[in-house]
């Protein structure tokens, strides 16, 4: 199949897939005598494989270890363990960055539970008293 094709098939643009051929995360595809590129199922099940990843917040060069493990089945699994225990740090790190988030927002909304006029709004007051505190300690 051709680019067209590939990228249809699998839901990644055609740039994309190219930039993965650049950053040798796809395999080198086949060219006809015209020069275009021939794409095998096995380009589609990797780009799958590829995209699937990204969507679970994998980057690329964490992409690339995991299709390095697949591509030596014998291997041992220990850095694709590794790989997804750093990851699960991350994302726990992540989700307390976004609680202590959630909680600074609700105790800024605690501070105007009657709408007023703006020159009142405690939210806003606040808002800007922490800015002139962040500001200054720049």
């Amino acid at each position: 199949m051709q680019i067209g094709e590939l990228a249809r098939s699998t839901g990644v643009k055609i740039e994309t897939i190219r930039y993965y051929e650049r950053e040798h995360l796809l395999p080198v595809p086949q060219r006809t005598d015209g020069n275009y590129r021939l794409y095998s199922p096995r380009h589609v099940e990797q780009l799958r494989f590829i995209r699937f990843c990204r969507s679970l917040d994998m980057s690329l060069e964490e992409v690339r270890i995991l299709i390095g493990a697949l591509d030596t089945p014998s291997g041992s699994c220990l850095t694709v363990n590794a790989l997804l225990d750093e990851k699960i740090a991350e994302v726990d790190a992540r989700v307390n960055e976004l609680h202590k988030l959630q909680d600074q927002l609700r105790q800024l909304r605690g501070l105007c539970q009657q709408p007023d006029e703006v020159k009142t709004c405690g939210i806003l007051m606040e808002l800007n008293r922490s800015a002139r505190i962040d500001k200054a300690q720049i």
